[in-house]
C-alpha cells in the first residue's frame, strides 16, 4: 500500500477514534440542558450507562466480525450506526427516545473504538505500530480532555442538538477516507466458516447481564442479573469449546501472555477509571470546588496519559515489554497510594500530581501489552485478540466504579451513625448543588466522614493496582521481536 494511501487511511481512523472516544464525555456537559428541556430526570443515568454496555459488550464480537468479513467492511457499518444513532439523537424528543437512540449510538461505537487499534496492528510494522499506538493514545486523551469543553460551549452558545450534530460532518468524512482509500485484503478466515452465533449470544447476553447487575450492586435485582450473567458466561465456555469457529477462542487463553495482558487489562482498569470515577466528587464536595473546577482537577491525567503514550512507543523498541508495563504500573500503583492518603487538607495541586502519576503509569503499560499481543497472535486472531484486551479494561472499570460505589456508601453511613448523624438525613445531591452549599458549607462531621470514606475508597483501587503490578511480574520476558519470533 502506498504512502499516502496509508496517511489517508491513518487520519480517517484516527478521526472516528476521536469521535467515539470524545463522545463518552461531550454528553455530561449537556444533560442538564437536556433534562431540562426533555425531562425524565428518572432515567438520566442512562443516558451514560446504556451507551457503555451497548458500546462495551459488543466489543468483542466486532473483533471476531472484522476476522471474518474484513476489517474494511466491519469498520464502515460500525461508523454507519454511530452517525445514525448520533443524527437520531440530536432529533429525539423525548428522554425515552434519547436513551433509545444512544443504545444505536453506543453499538456502532462498540465496533468503531477495537477496529481502530486493529487496523493500526494490520497496516503497520513493529516499529511503526509502535509509534502509532502512542499516537492513537494521544487522540484519546485529547478527546477526553477537550469533549466536557465542547459540550458546554455548544449547550450555551448554540444547542444541545449540536453535542450530537457535531459528530456528522467529521464522521463521514472519515468513512469517505477509509472508504476510497483503503483496499482491504478481505475476510482473513475461511468465508464459508459458519458463525458462532450461540457463543455471541451466550457472550451478549452474559456480558450485559453482569454490567445490569454491577450497575445495581446494592439491591436484590443487581445480585440476580449477576448470577444470571456468571451463568451465561459458564455456558459460553461450553458453547465456544465445542464451536467450530468460536466468536472467543479459548486457545488464546493457553498463551501466558495474553491471558496476563487480560488480567491486568481488568485490574488496571478497576484501579484507574474506578479511581477517576471519584476523584471530582472529593474535589466537588470536600474541597469545595465547582463542577467546572473539579473536570479540569483530572486534565493532566489525560495529558501525562498521553505524554507517556508517545514517549513509550520509541521506548518499546529498545527495551522489553515488560519492563516498560511494570514501570507504568509502578506509577499507577504510587498515585493510587498517594490518593488513598488524602484528607480535609487536600489541595488540588495534590489531586493532580497524584491522578497525573496515574495517567502516565496508563499511558506506559497499556499500549506495551496491547503491541505485544498484536505481534505474537495470527493474523486471522487479529481482531478479536485487540477487541478482547480492550474488553478487559472496560469491564475492570465497570467493576471497580460499582464495587468501589458500594464501599462508599457504606463506608459514609458507618461513619455518620458512628457520630451521631442519621445517614438517611443526608443526601449527596445536596452537597453538590452550588445553590445550596453556598447557603449551608459543608462543614463538621459531614465533611470528615465524605473526605475519609473517599480516602478509604482509594485504598481499593490501590489493592488492584497492586495485585495488577504483581501479575505483570508473571508475564513472560522478552523484547517484543523476539516474541514475535516465537509466534505460534
Amino acid at each position: 500500500m502506498s504512502r499516502n494511501r496509508l496517511i489517508v487511511i491513518t487520519l480517517g481512523v484516527m478521526l472516528s477514534l476521536f469521535l467515539a472516544s470524545m463522545e463518552g464525555t461531550v454528553v455530561a456537559t449537556a444533560m442538564p440542558t437536556i433534562v431540562a428541556q426533555l425531562g425524565g430526570l428518572s432515567i438520566y443515568s442512562w443516558v451514560f450507562s446504556i451507551y457503555m454496555l451497548t458500546s462495551t459488550t459488543t466489543v468483542p464480537i466486532y473483533g471476531k466480525l472484522s476476522d471474518l468479513y474484513g476489517r474494511k467492511r466491519v469498520y464502515l457499518v460500525s461508523m454507519v450506526m454511530f452517525l445514525a444513532g448520533s443524527v437520531l439523537c440530536a432529533q429525539a424528543q423525548n428522554m425515552d427516545q434519547l436513551v433509545f437512540f444512544r443504545a444505536l449510538q453506543g453499538l456502532g461505537a462498540g465496533g468503531v473504538l477495537p477496529l481502530v487499534f486493529t487496523i493500526i496492528g494490520e497496516l503497520f510494522t513493529l516499529e511503526q505500530r509502535s509509534r502509532m499506538q502512542g499516537l492513537f493514545s494521544g487522540v484519546w486523551g485529547v478527546s477526553s480532555v477537550i469533549g466536557p469543553l465542547i459540550g458546554g460551549f455548544l449547550v450555551d452558545q448554540v444547542s444541545w442538538h449540536w453535542v450530537f450534530l457535531i459528530n456528522v460532518f467529521p464522521g463521514v468524512t472519515a468513512l469517505l477516507l477509509v472508504w476510497f482509500a483503503w483496499r482491504d485484503s478481505g475476510p482473513v478466515k475461511k468465508a464459508n466458516v459458519a458463525i458462532d452465533s450461540l457463543g455471541a449470544l451466550f457472550l451478549t447476553l452474559g456480558v450485559l447481564s453482569l454490567l445490569l447487575g454491577l450497575n445495581e450492586l446494592c439491591t436484590v435485582l443487581g445480585w440476580v442479573f449477576i448470577v444470571l450473567g456468571c451463568a451465561l458466561l459458564g455456558a459460553l465456555v461450553w458453547a465456544e469449546r465445542r464451536a467450530a469457529d468460536p466468536i472467543l477462542p479459548l486457545k488464546l487463553f493457553r498463551e501466558r501472555l495474553f491471558t496476563i495482558s487480560i488480567v491486568h487489562g481488568v485490574l488496571a482498569g478497576w484501579a484507574m477509571f474506578g479511581s477517576l470515577s471519584y476523584v471530582p466528587l472529593f474535589v466537588q464536595a470536600v474541597l469545595g470546588t465547582s463542577a467546572t473546577q473539579a473536570g479540569i482537577s483530572l486534565t493532566p491525567m489525560s495529558l501525562f496519559w498521553t505524554l507517556a503514550s508517545l514517549i513509550g512507543g520509541p521506548l518499546l523498541l529498545k527495551m522489553g515489554y515488560r519492563t516498560l508495563a511494570l514501570g507504568g504500573m509502578v506509577l499507577l500503583v504510587a498515585g493510587t497510594l498517594l490518593m488513598s492518603r488524602i484528607g480535609l487538607n487536600a489541595s488540588e495541586i495534590e489531586i493532580m500530581v497524584y491522578t497525573g502519576l496515574m495517567g502516565a503509569g496508563m499511558g506506559l503499560c497499556i499500549p506495551a501489552f496491547l503491541i505485544a499481543v498484536q505481534s505474537t497472535v495470527r493474523r486471522e486472531e487479529l481482531g478479536v485478540a485487540t477487541s478482547t484486551v480492550q474488553f478487559s479494561r472496560s469491564i475492570g472499570g465497570t467493576i471497580g466504579v460499582s464495587v468501589m460505589g458500594v464501599f462508599l456508601s457504606t463506608r459514609l453511613a458507618s461513619y455518620l451513625l458512628a457520630h451521631g448523624v442519621d445517614p438517611l438525613t443526608v443526601s449527596l445531591e445536596t452537597l453538590l448543588d452550588p445553590v445550596a452549599s453556598a447557603s449551608a458549607r459543608i462543614e463538621g462531621p459531614l465533611r470528615e466522614a465524605l473526605a475519609i470514606s473517599i480516602a478509604n475508597l482509594f485504598v481499593i483501587a490501590f489493592a488492584a493496582a497492586a495485585i495488577g503490578l504483581l501479575a505483570v511480574l508473571l508475564a513472560p520476558g522478552g523484547k517484543i521481536s523476539q516474541l514475535m519470533d516465537n509466534r505460534r
